[in-house]
């Protein structure tokens, strides 16, 4: 949280609203006979009857997240801001007690790690256990039912101080991972007669810079190319919008070529609802889903952003936009002016409440608690085993092997274990940001302890320190040890919400501590913990290091995941999400410059576009085993261009319509079980200049593949996998030569030719109103 959200959630804890939901009285409250409680009209009918009971004030005092209500007619507080980004989440919408029932949730891996797992099943289990967790804790009155996750920001720049947050940095990847998160979170599609809670994704759109060289997010303006915006920044609100059928959608803090995002029409009104169709269809109505600001961003857009000339312009500007809810206090400081100056109408306020209880109605707010499933969770859907084993799943699939000599797993011969490092005995530190109350955390320590080795346990260093007062001892634990294992890397006090990094290096001396470690000549295992990628270069250059994973925050089961992939009880099989780029990328590109294609003053953003040697690339992850791969069945060689779009016209839309399913069999040729991550890439010279390295076009995850047995991967790829972005944003089928490569290393190649006359998939709204500097 910044600043602004730290005193909102403070305000908000203060006035109580976190600690007790109650649910309106249909039966005999003053609501009981209007029609707000009629199950058996539509969602927008019964809301529309509810809100034409509130006077204009009511109206304005129930726009902010923190909403009193209208105790007159029996309608409780309803606190909007719930947390819930890899479990139920600290934030002003969720109360833990402090013991007994309720007084934790799941805590699962940041999203940086699940994604890690290239697992959409996986990430779809853990969606459903945190919205019936979160259901739970409703039903008790200590969570609201809209939880504000997930984040789906491309990770652009690795110095984003949020990035832990999101899956990665490749839009198609983001896309497949927001649509399973949804559907889990939300009980399923668009799930009827309700969901299980309500999702948010969120931060819409352009956002991924917090504090960087006098730039703060509050006041940014984020100059897009309408190119990179419908190709890069867009696709996986796209899918999470359109296809998953989330129920909100947030604004973000930025503005995007000059306007502020709660106050865009272009944004959330031409691409949002009227391109992405951000309405359900249900009961043959068009309802629409909620629109929330983040916190403080109608503020913002008199203050910083100085957009308008007035604050009571800047609310009317965020409500004609279609912002609904602003958490924070602005709407309901500056509405009753706007509304006095017919800067707005009793009509538009009334849409936005509208919006708001035809969410609510959909989450069975009104309705009988024994008519619905959800309203049955207990203490008991919690933390439950399965959700346990999740967890530590999750952690176990997103752990990356970038190195090894053989080293690893662990022979049985090592009894004696030097574990050293400022991560070494992390507890809270493995949950990264957005994190409640966990039933446990199970620390590297723990983890190596748990699997029966003798540790000596040395701190060390801190992440940024320059004290070199604990490498006598760590080096003597190294001496006696028979392996010696560092645990570094950075965490939040480098990398958080608020905070970008400057450098992409090490921090403080911890390769200073990790050299000395080196000279002792004991076989030497870096674990890399945090979000944001390092220049690993003397690592993997060096010899004495035998091997180095990458771990992330990876949750309350972290520890055991880890050491459990250590000693070889499981196999590492996680792919790295993102680029990791070499120490000097920061001073080749300003983290404001939001061009994603190279050019004179640029070398590129993300293994799409980037010029330079990565460290590690994109979809980087070693095995303890070896695979060799084949087609199943062979390709087809030529595509018609007329004949695809032909054949595709009955898909809900266009770009999801299928092209081809490419079918690789997986043989494990060593011995050790193991999963294997799928990754289908295509490039080829043809569509606009410049043309991409290459772009992931669908993934799959295999299980449990035996030494000497076979398992088949099924890559369907859809018409808007392989196309291109025009300069107008519009999505098209080039004719040309493609090549298609399995994994980053082309471990199998075919080529294919597109025939025929290009042909447009979408067509992209034109922002006539944009102000690019």
């Amino acid at each position: 949280m910044g600043r602004s959200k730290l005193a909102l959630f403070a305000s908000a804890l203060s006035v109580g609203y976190a600690s007790a939901y109650s649910f309106p009285d249909c039966e005999s409250g003053p609501l009981a006979y209007n029609a707000v409680c009629d199950m058996t009209l539509d969602p927008i009918t019964r809301a529309t009857a509810l809100v034409s009971l509130f006077t204009v004030d009511e109206l304005i005092n129930n726009t902010d997240s923190t909403a009193p209500g209208v105790p007159r007619l029996g309608l409780p507080a309803y606190q909007w801001w719930s947390e819930g980004l890899h479990g139920v989440a600290d934030s002003p919408g969720v109360n833990f007690s402090t013991s007994g029932p309720f007084s934790y949730a799941t805590s699962f891996p940041q999203p940086i790690i699940m994604g890690a797992a290239f697992d959409d099943e996986l990430i779809k289990s853990v969606g459903s256990v945190v919205g019936m967790e979160g259901r739970a804790f409703n039903n008790y009155g200590r969570a609201g039912l809209d939880f504000w996750t997930p984040n789906i920001n491309p990770f652009k720049d690795p110095r984003w101080g949020r990035g832990q947050e999101t899956p990665g940095e490749d839009p198609y990847h983001l896309s497949q991972y927001v649509y399973n998160l949804v559907i889990g979170l939300q009980g399923g599609l668009d799930p009827e007669p309700y969901f299980q809670v309500v999702s948010t994704c969120k931060h819409f759109a352009g956002y991924d810079l917090e504090d960087w060289d006098g730039n703060l997010r509050y006041g940014f303006n984020a100059v897009i190319t309408t190119q990179d915006l419908s190709e890069f920044y867009l696709p996986s609100f796209q899918s999470c919008y359109r296809d998953a059928k989330v129920g909100a959608a947030m604004c973000s803090y930025n503005a995007v070529n000059g306007v502020p995002s709660c106050a865009d029409t272009y944004l959330l009104q031409d691409i949002l609802r009227d391109f992405w169709g951000f309405t359900q269809d249900r009961w043959h109505m068009l309802i629409p889903p909620l629109i929330t600001s983040d916190c403080d961003a109608v503020d913002n857009i008199y203050d910083p952003h100085n957009y308008t000339a007035t604050p009571q312009q800047a609310v009317a500007d965020a409500l004609k936009a279609g912002t609904d809810i602003d958490c924070g206090t602005f709407y309901s400081e500056w509405l009753p002016t706007a509304y006095n100056e017919s800067l707005i109408t009793e009509t538009e306020l009334r849409t936005a409440l509208i919006h708001q209880y035809s969410s609510l109605i959909r989450l069975g707010y009104f309705d009988p608690a024994e008519l619905q499933p959800y309203r049955q969770y207990t203490w008991n859907n919690v933390d439950t085993p399965q959700a346990q084993q999740l967890a530590y799943q999750a952690a176990v699939e997103g752990i990356v092997l970038l190195k090894n000599d053989g080293t690893l797993p662990l022979s049985s011969n090592v009894k004696n274990v030097a574990l050293i490092g400022p991560w070494a005995n992390a507890t809270n530190e493995m949950q990264g940001n957005y994190f409640g109350v966990a039933p446990y955390l199970i620390s590297p320590l723990m983890g190596a302890m748990e699997e029966g080795y003798n540790v000596t346990y040395v701190f060390g260093t801190n992440i940024t320190s320059n004290d070199t007062s604990g490498f006598a001892a760590a080096v003597a634990a190294a001496q006696e040890a028979d392996v010696v294992i560092y645990a570094g890397g950075i965490d939040e006090t480098v990398e958080s919400e608020g905070n970008d990094r400057n450098y992409i290096t090490w921090p403080g001396n911890q390769l200073d501590l990790v050299a000395e470690l080196q000279a002792v000549g004991k076989p030497l295992v870096v674990v890399q913990f945090g979000g944001g990628q390092v220049d690993d270069t003397v690592l993997k250059g060096n010899a004495s290091v035998n091997s180095l994973v990458w771990a992330g925050y990876p949750g309350q089961s972290g520890g055991k995941a880890l050491f459990d992939i250590i000693s070889g009880k499981v196999a590492p099989a996680g792919r790295l999400p993102v680029t990791q780029y070499p120490a000097d990328y920061v001073y080749e590109i300003p983290m404001t410059d939001m061009n994603l294609r190279p050019n004179a003053t640029s070398p590129g953003r993300t293994y799409k576009w980037y010029t330079g040697t990565p460290i590690y690339a994109f979809g980087s992850g070693e095995h303890y085993t070896t695979f060799s791969y084949k087609w199943a069945k062979a390709p087809a060689s030529t595509y018609n261009i007329q004949t695809l779009v032909e054949s595709g016209k009955y898909a809900s839309y266009l770009d999801l319509a299928p092209f081809a399913t490419f079918e690789v069999d997986v043989t494990n040729t060593g011995k050790v079980t193991s999963d294997y991550v799928s990754l289908l890439f295509v490039n080829g010279t043809y569509g606009p200049t410049p043309y991409p390295n290459k772009a992931l076009i669908t993934y799959t995850r295999l299980h449990d593949i035996a030494p000497g047995a076979t398992s088949t991967a099924e890559l369907s790829v859809t018409l808007g996998s392989i196309a291109r972005a025009d300069t107008y944003g519009n999505m098209w089928l080039y004719p040309g030569d493609y090549e298609v490569a399995l994994d980053t290393t082309g471990e199998l190649t075919y080529q294919f030719q597109l025939t025929g006359n290009a042909a447009q998939l979408t067509e992209f709204p034109q922002d006539t109103t944009a102000v690019m500097s």
